[in-house]
């Protein structure tokens, strides 16, 4: 067995698969893997085995056909689509083998994935199009037909159920007369290879741009630390004449325009040679169907998912003994869920970490006893990362002391797209102000305690509250409006929120209103109508917090 600081030094060090070393990035001082793949391209390629890799219901895909899929992908882009290195090529769909097929075409030809989200409404898909520029949308039928009138982009149907409006083509079709050959393309480790949108506390979604290396370095930095977690807990690689292990999978049950989904359950795919299966939609009991017929060992969610899956596990009608780990991700566990994991799976370990789709996913890990001893904890810092607390005044606080949350590192974007102002009110030099605030303890454990921006996160998914406001006060009815956060068991968090206007306002015309401008992840669950104007403070602003702490002890007494 190793000290951390010894795997560390051991995994790092010269001449090592994961050697660390110092380099200048764009006038960012990094540490970077010596040894990582320069593109995903090259990850896509290096991994192209014959071991069983992505599966869909009754579809299935090794790794190298998939990539020989992708690659009449990336052919019908180039060729009939006339896409071109740094084009915006976005993805709109379920969880189908298509968008794994798609990202990974689209990343192989020097373009970038812009990665929609597919709860997003007419309004929301027009606005990411417009905004990322994208050139190409590969779309699903529920997405179809949300889909505005874009001019100018070209449009391709994955698994169409209705007649393809005018001017839209079938992928399928393109695919068929495509040779399974990627089109070549020169690619650097610092081009941009997606765009995910994150909702901000105010206005539109933003677009983090992510180059290859940013990616690569977070998967490169989950590998590491397994080893570390490996050799720090004496578990030692299987050598030569031990038995080779089965074949590990893992469910995809998030979405994959999240970095949970994209990041820890797909791309961490290539380099295990693990297997993937994708749910159509999120569904516990077929999970742990699933689980117990593919044998499969791993699964990432956020907390309401992790937890429904408990709730199955409880019931003991499945064997899920083949679960290794549960991770988590999006929003924080609580603790009392971190011991019902361990208790009721025969195999499984809770895990979990903070990351953001700023940082590709990463940022700080735990997992295993670690957790079980630290449940409130969000784990250690990448190797490739630092954090740093803050006061209010921008002075780094002492171990222990709470305050916004900072980090910088190799796998931090570089900035949100076509926005320039809200990249440098983000950022303070190279540190990525993270709008959390959290305390590290002297063994170098990170605890988030509270958010800075005004926020929701449901489920995992982030909800900017300044968006839901603006939807609300496009109605006519509305004339003041408040949008908060509601504690909820199963999803952490729901969306509340008090408005005032005229007194005819029906708040289930409201609510139906809202369902054609916002996902309806965002549309607000509890609507409270005042019957007077808001509460202000002595500057004029809404006293939201007055406002919220009001509406809970309602939604309590209701």
């Amino acid at each position: 067995m190793m000290t951390r600081q010894q795997a560390i030094a051991a995994y790092t060090g010269p001449d090592q698969p994961y050697e660390l070393v110092d380099e200048t990035v764009k006038g960012r001082h990094l540490r970077v893997f010596k040894n990582a793949p320069p593109s995903l391209r090259a990850l896509f390629e290096s991994t192209a085995s014959e071991l069983p890799f992505l599966s869909y219901e009754d579809e299935h895909w090794t790794f190298a056909q998939a990539l020989s899929s992708a690659s009449r992908i990336g052919h019908v882009l180039v060729h009939d689509c006339q896409v071109q290195h740094g084009d915006r090529v976005a993805i709109a769909m379920r969880n189908y083998p298509e968008w794994v097929l798609a990202f990974t075409a689209i990343t192989s030809i020097g373009a970038v994935a812009v990665a929609m989200n597919a709860h997003w409404q007419s309004d929301e898909m027009g606005y990411a199009l417009n905004n990322s520029g994208a050139r190409v949308l590969l779309a699903d039928q529920e997405r179809l037909s949300r889909l505005p009138v874009e001019e100018g982009l070209q449009v391709l149907a994955v698994r169409p159920t209705l007649p393809l409006a005018k001017g839209v083509r079938s992928l399928a079709d393109l695919m068929n007369a495509a040779p399974a050959v990627m089109p070549a393309a020169e690619i650097a480790q610092d081009d941009a290879a997606t765009i995910l949108y994150t909702s901000g506390s105010t206005g539109h979604p933003k677009g983090v741009v992510s180059s290859h290396r940013n990616i690569l370095a977070a998967l490169l930095s989950w590998e590491l630390d397994r080893f570390m977690g490996d050799a720090v807990a004496g578990i030692t690689p299987p050598g030569p004449g031990d038995p080779v292990p089965e074949q590990a999978g893992t469910l995809l049950a998030v979405p994959l325009f999240h970095v949970t989904g994209l990041h820890a359950s797909y791309l961490s795919s290539y380099r295990t040679q693990r297997r993937m299966v994708s749910m159509y939609r999120w569904d516990a009991e077929l999970a742990a169907q699933l689980i117990a017929s593919k044998r499969l060992t791993s699964m990432v969610a956020p907390a309401a998912v992790s937890g429904d899956l408990v709730r199955v596990a409880q019931s003991r009608q499945h064997d899920m003994s083949s679960l290794l780990a549960l991770g988590g991700g999006g929003a924080p566990r609580a603790p009392e869920q971190v011991g019902q994991i361990a208790a009721s799976f025969p195999n499984a370990l809770p895990a979990t970490g903070w990351g953001m789709t700023e940082t590709n996913a990463i940022g700080t890990g735990i997992g295993g006893q670690d957790y079980l001893d630290h449940p409130e904890s969000s784990g250690r810092c990448s190797q490739v990362l630092q954090l740093k607390v803050i006061d209010e005044s921008g002075n780094e606080l002492p171990i222990g002391q709470r305050g916004e949350l900072l980090v910088r590192g190799t796998s931090v974007f570089a900035g949100y797209w076509q926005q320039p102002e809200a990249t440098t009110k983000s950022f303070i030099g190279d540190w990525f102000r993270t709008g959390d605030v959290a305390y590290l303890d002297e063994d170098g454990f990170m605890y988030i305690v509270d958010r800075i921006k005004d926020l929701i996160i449901r489920g995992g998914e982030n909800i900017g509250c300044g968006m839901v406001e603006a939807a609300l006060l496009e109605h006519p009815d509305v004339f003041e409006a408040a949008v908060y956060a509601v504690p909820d068991e199963r999803l952490g968090e729901e969306v509340g929120a008090t408005v005032y206007g005229k007194d005819t306002l029906d708040v289930d015309a409201l609510r139906e209103f809202l369902n054609t401008h916002l996902a309806r992840f965002a549309v607000p669950r509890y609507i409270l109508h005042a019957k007077a104007p808001l509460q202000r403070t002595p500057s004029g602003k809404i006293f939201k917090r007055e406002i919220r702490q009001a509406a809970l002890a309602e939604i309590q007494r209701t």
